[in-house]
């Protein structure tokens, strides 16, 4: 994959800087966010630049090497080293809250002496910082003599009811649950988000996450976005005499589900039999196999591995219907990219899907229950694998909404309608540069 790069002379006088943890499409997750800022800022002549991690810097450079000279990288040091083989034993979602954050202090400590550097030598009057999504998790990004723009972020997730109280999840959801309670207390020793100029929520849930005493700006903006030339539809969908194939693409975590997927899939008696394709891989891999084996349906499902994002989109194209049946969805890019493919989805009702989808583009399955979950992810598959003209009128309204609702062209434009408001409040110093951030209304719905 690769990506158009920006005309020689700039056409826009903001100078921005991006600073996040990665900056890649190969991560996946919300590290692909920074990337298509930093791309599309530069096809449009933005004056941008961006701070990321060192592991990043093959794919960037590779992705966009005329932009090289824009990208500054922050290596792993010591602690960040040992913090990472001791979080490789732990749970994911607990690693993430404890070794993982010591990780990303430890960067965006970096990030900030770097970024003070940035903006005295290059004249940037806005610090944009677009992951972590979490609304929750503390900034060092203040005091940097220019104002910082965070987000959009997207959180306040819980567990459904009927799974928070079950086995893994129960754990899990009290460790979060402690996290969000020491979180408070933090943002006081890290003020980041405190003293943001403006801080861009996806959603009501996510703004009533965010620290009290909060003085930026507060501005609705959905965190995900589509990219519309690599995730596109064919030209129509394969005739009914060939099975239907289902697809689900994501991480195998505890939280996705793949697990009551399996046994849904396991009651899908369409004919003919359909197939279904495991895009991504994760510590739950070699147990899901040993599940679809023990189902008695091994022989109709494929478990690809990591794709890049270019045969991920190739697959989707091939593929009928998407399936997530994930209880921890804050977000859920992967929905948006499935209908920007032409495909219905169906998923959870609970979270990111639950925002982005209706029943015009997807079937959406209330997790009232382990047993009802599955029942009705075997009733919707079945549905759609037997009624292919309903699938297929669900998949162009799909790509329909992303038109409207979710281009990155368009998301773009309101992130430089944000910036340039966030330059235009700032007084100006002797030599003409913004420096000091404002003192803005705290709510606002410009956009």
């Amino acid at each position: 994959m690769g990506y158009a790069t920006a005309k020689t002379e700039e056409s826009d006088p903001l100078g921005i800087l991006i600073v996040c943890e990665h900056a890649s499409a190969r991560f996946g997750g919300e590290s692909i966010l920074p990337l298509h800022y930093f791309r599309i800022l530069r096809r449009r002549g933005v004056d941008v630049r961006i701070v990321a991690h060192e592991r990043t810097r093959g794919e960037l450079v590779g992705l966009l090497p005329e932009e090289a000279g824009r990208m500054y990288f922050l290596p792993d040091n010591a602690i960040n080293r040992l913090a990472w083989r001791l979080g490789s034993f732990l749970p994911a979602q607990i690693d993430h809250f404890t070794f993982g954050y010591l990780i990303r202090l430890g960067t965006q400590r970096a990030a900030r002496d770097l970024a003070r550097r940035l903006i005295a030598e290059h004249g940037i009057n806005v610090v944009h910082q677009p992951i972590p999504v979490s609304p929750r998790e503390t900034s060092l990004l203040y005091d940097l003599g220019a104002p910082v723009v965070i987000g959009p972020m997207n959180g306040n997730m819980s567990y459904p009811p009927a799974f928070a109280r079950r086995g893994k999840l129960k754990f899990l959801g009290a460790v979060v649950g402690l996290t969000r309670l020491a979180a408070g207390c933090v943002h006081r020793l890290m003020p980041g988000k405190l003293r943001a100029a403006v801080l861009l929520v996806a959603n009501e849930r996510t703004r009533a996450a965010l620290p009290s005493g909060a003085r930026g700006e507060v501005i609705p903006l959905v965190e995900n976005g589509v990219d519309l030339q690599v995730w596109a539809p064919i030209g129509s969908r394969s005739e009914a005499s060939r099975p239907a194939r289902f697809v689900f693409l994501g991480r195998l975590v505890d939280w996705k589900a793949v697990d009551l997927l399996l046994e849904a899939f396991a009651q899908v008696r369409a004919t003919p039999l359909p197939r279904l394709d495991i895009l991504g891989d994760g510590p739950m891999r070699a147990a899901l196999e040993d599940q679809a084996r023990s189902l008695g349906i091994s022989e109709r499902i494929h478990f690809t591995g990591w794709l890049p994002q270019s045969e991920c989109a190739r697959r989707l194209r091939d593929s009928d219907v998407l399936v997530l049946p994930s209880l921890y969805e804050c977000g859920g890019a992967v929905v948006l990219e499935a209908m920007a493919c032409g495909l219905p989805v169906i998923a959870t009702a609970w979270g990111g899907p639950k925002d982005y989808l209706d029943s015009t583009c997807g079937i959406l399955v209330a997790p009232e229950s382990r047993e009802a979950l599955i029942g009705g992810f075997a009733r919707a598959m079945n549905s759609l694998a037997n009624d292919r003209s309903r699938s297929a009128n669900l998949g162009r309204a799909g790509r329909e909404r992303v038109e409207r609702m979710f281009d990155w062209e368009t998301k773009v434009d309101h992130v430089l309608a944000v910036y340039r408001r966030v330059a235009s409040l700032q007084p100006q110093s002797a030599s003409g540069k913004n420096n000091h951030p404002p003192h803005a209304p705290q709510h606002s719905s410009v956009l």
